[in-house]
């Protein structure tokens, strides 16, 4: 059975979906807790609103922290990835291993797996897919040469920046501004 829960944070209002094996689907920020519901509604059909077991409000107060501006690690939140591809499963547990405030690129992790610049596009794809943002944290892989690159939650690469000046404040020491 999948449950899912909406909770606020400094961003806006996200949302978590889990079952017995772990988190399986995250939602970047919408304006509203109704949007946000919605929205985990239609990714996950079969899950049903529900108050969060402990495991999960735990793992929801380290998200709101991380949002917040707090150095949390979540490497080690369990995840059920089982409606992945493989290889998107194998990049997600790279990037997995990226500590808030460090990057790496797609090249970087395409080398990882083996492969040379075209593996690049692929990883980019694999990230562009992934169901659990922040914990997956995506946001961490840029392009080369300094760019950005993609970021496919809502709010694109805008909300990439804005996790990124999140996660460099902390490793500054120092809070960011948000309107």
């Amino acid at each position: 059975m999948s449950q899912f829960a909406v909770f606020d944070t400094a961003i806006g209002w996200c949302g978590i979906a889990w079952n017995a094996r772990g988190v399986m689907g995250f939602h970047l920020p919408e304006s509203t807790a109704e949007a946000t519901a919605a929205r985990l509604s239609r990714r996950f059909p079969d899950a049903e609103a529900a108050p969060p077991s402990a495991a999960i409000a735990e793992v929801i107060g380290r998200v709101k922290a991380l949002l917040a501006g707090q150095a949390v690690d979540l490497s080690d939140v369990p995840v059920d990835l089982e409606r992945s591809p493989a290889f998107n499963r194998r990049v997600y547990d790279i990037a997995r291993t990226i500590q808030p405030g460090e990057t790496l690129t797609y090249g970087e992790i395409a080398r990882r797996l083996g492969g040379g610049p075209e593996t690049a596009r692929d990883v980019g794809q694999a990230l562009g897919q992934n169901p659990i943002a922040v914990i997956v944290p995506c946001h961490r892989v840029v392009a080369a040469g300094g760019k950005t690159g993609g970021f496919s939650a809502r709010g694109g690469v805008n909300t990439k920046l804005k996790l990124l000046a999140i996660e460099q404040a902390h490793a500054k020491g120092a809070l960011p501004l948000f309107d």
